[in-house]
């Protein structure tokens, strides 16, 4: 395990939700003539015979917005944690264009990596019809409510196609700030959570094992090279650690509790109504996130749909081993893809 963090995290990733509300540093409207460069860079990738997927980003090339998108890549890593792109009109596009085109954003950031057993690089975050509370079933297929936490990737992009008809608000909370709370309140709580635990890999392990957890403990709190990074999943791991046969208790359970409830206590948490062509992008090692529960409007064509990036970013934070790997794949694997379910 790496050395431990003594002291709190200092600086702008260590925010309240008021703190955020004032700060509009983290949103970055997007002009017409940075639209305009954007449509052009999707007209090079069409004039090449490329498909979304099959360009990086030297295909779409933006040169005037490459300097924005380089701010939001230091907001990630250094500042706030959490960036807003606001203005596209996602109602131009149909799908595959808007696909195109978010993909287009998503390398320049860095490396897109597989999300699901299917090798899905672009998830859809919509309601299947899944029971949340059943054996491996994700949360991003149901219209539950779901509780912070963070994912397994260095970013997190959430483009909204469709909003809901009420409800379904991202709710966000500093992983930073937690750690000042824990180690102000309850210090004792970090040398679990610093220890880690077995995280459920929900039937999408590298093994045919439907029970496979992750093979080390991955700290919840992880400190190296200068900088303190966070992976929670509540529900992974208590499932974990009862798959693993060491079901939670005493301390590490009033911990894991402690980080859950912290990421939604008012003070602490942000809540932020999309907008139909946001782009939400988040670091997963300073920001836990989670949304209320929904409705969906009748029509199956205006559901909420929103469009969902993993990204590894091109020049991310050094990561202590036990952390890095977090889906049994390696160093920032993604989910392991099954021959024959590829979609």
């Amino acid at each position: 395990m790496t050395d431990r963090l003594a002291g709190p995290v200092s600086g702008p990733s260590a925010w309240t939700s008021a703190e955020l509300a004032a700060d509009d540093s983290w949103i970055y409207p997007l002009s017409d003539a940075e639209i305009y460069e954007i449509e052009s860079a999707m007209a090079v990738v069409h004039e090449k015979g490329l498909k979304v997927f099959e360009f990086g980003a030297d295909d779409f090339p933006l040169p005037t917005l490459h300097a924005k998108i380089q701010s939001v890549i230091e907001q990630l890593e250094n500042g706030r944690g959490c960036a807003l792109i606001r203005g596209l009109d996602a109602t131009k596009y149909d799908e595959e264009t808007l696909k195109t085109l978010y993909w287009g954003l998503g390398v320049h950031l860095g490396t897109p990596i597989s999300q699901n057993a299917k090798g899905q690089l672009i998830a859809h975050v919509r309601n299947t019809g899944s029971d949340y509370q059943s054996k491996n079933v994700r949360g991003y297929t149901t219209d539950a409510r779901i509780a912070p936490h963070c994912d397994p990737t260095d970013v997190v992009g959430l483009l909204c196609a469709h909003p809901a008809k009420t409800g379904g608000s991202s709710e966000i909370a500093s992983a930073m700030s937690i750690y000042n709370e824990i180690l102000a309140h309850n210090p004792e709580y970090l040398e679990p959570l610093c220890r880690g635990f077995h995280f459920d890999l929900r039937g999408e392990g590298v093994t045919d094992d439907p029970d496979e957890v992750t093979f080390n403990r991955v700290p919840v709190f992880s400190y190296c090279d200068g900088r303190l990074s966070c992976r929670f999943n509540r529900k992974t791991i208590e499932d974990g650690q009862v798959k693993a046969g060491e079901p939670l208790e005493g301390i590490a359970l009033d911990a894991v509790r402690a980080v859950a409830d912290l990421a939604t206590r008012d003070d602490l948490r942000f809540d932020l109504n999309f907008q139909q062509g946001d782009i939400q992008i988040l670091n997963n090692h300073m920001i836990l996130h989670g949304r209320g529960g929904f409705e969906d409007h009748l029509d199956p064509e205006r559901h909420r749909n929103l469009l969902r990036l993993w990204v590894n970013l091109r020049d991310g934070r050094r990561l202590a081993p036990e952390f890095a790997d977090r889906l049994n794949t390696g160093p920032r694997g993604g989910v392991m893809v099954r021959e024959g379910e590829r979609a």
